[in-house]
Formats: C-alpha cells, sequence, structure tokens
C-alpha cells in the first residue's frame, strides 16, 4: 500500500487527499482558516467510516462541495453556506468537477469493495473439520492428510 495519495483536490477552504483506505482534509491557506479556525488541524476519516458521500457541483458563481457523512457526524443540511462550516466538507471551484465526481466514484467503489469482502461467507476451523472428517470416512484422503489438516486448522 502507497503512502501517496491516489487523488488531490485543492479545494477552496482546505486540501482533501484521497489515498486506498482514508481520506485527510487539511485546513490550510486564509480562507479555511477564517471558515473553520486558525487552530484546525487535519481531519483523517477512514473508508470504511464514510455512510455517505454527497457533491454539489460548482457553477459558474458559485462553488461546489464534497462532504463525507461519517457515524455520529453532524453534517450540514441547508446547503452551501452552511457547508462551507463542515469539517467534512471541501469547497471547490466549478472547475474541478470532473476531479470531484472520479474522488466520489473511487471513494464508492472503494466502500463497496470493502463491503462485499467483508460479507463473503467465512468458514469455521469447526466446519472444515468436519468436511475433512467427511472426506477421511469416504476414504478420499488418507489418515495422515486428515491429521495433517487438522493440525493446521487447530492450530498446532
Amino acid at each position: 500500500m502507497s503512502n501517496d495519495p491516489v487523488k488531490i483536490l485543492k479545494g477552496t477552504n482546505g486540501q482533501l487527499e484521497v489515498y486506498s483506505d482514508k481520506v485527510i482534509i487539511k485546513r490550510k491557506g486564509l480562507v479555511s482558516k477564517l471558515c473553520h479556525g486558525l487552530f484546525k488541524g487535519d481531519k483523517t476519516i477512514y473508508i470504511h467510516q464514510i455512510t455517505g458521500i454527497q457533491v454539489k457541483p460548482g457553477g459558474l458563481l458559485v462553488s461546489g462541495y464534497i462532504q463525507f457523512t461519517v457515524p455520529g457526524g453532524i453534517e450540514s443540511k441547508k446547503g452551501l453556506s452552511d457547508a462551507s462550516q463542515d469539517e467534512n466538507t471541501v469547497m471547490f471551484t466549478n472547475d474541478k468537477n470532473k476531479l470531484v465526481n472520479e474522488i466520489k466514484e473511487y471513494i464508492e467503489k472503494a466502500i463497496a469493495n470493502k463491503f462485499h469482502s467483508n460479507n463473503s461467507p467465512s468458514v469455521s476451523p469447526a466446519d472444515e473439520l468436519k468436511k475433512f472428517k467427511q472426506l477421511l470416512d469416504e476414504k478420499v484422503i488418507s489418515q495422515e492428510e486428515f491429521d495433517k489438516k487438522k493440525k493446521e486448522l487447530l492450530g498446532f
């Protein structure tokens, strides 16, 4: 796993760095300090924590934003003016719309992949042992092969 960001969005109120397992919102620059305070540090949100992503594309005269929903977080619901104050939101200009959509798709894909890998059925060592015992009883494997697998499954 690389330590370099996969994508970087330089927004108007901070910078969003996207990694394979997390996003980091960095608050740099005057506008960021005015909106979020002088002493606000970086915020790391792990991708598995993200439950939703809201994107409002930027227009000619209006900034867009990307906002992350996390459990226990209180995201703004009043649109652009409130979103600019939200700690899980990065504002951007309309020339960044394509990049923001790529970021959204990347994160949604990472969430979906994590969800699917966590929901794959796992087999317990006991179930595996039963399967190998049945193979032994049917004389498909030898006693030696069964004993070896049994030690492996039970951690001997």
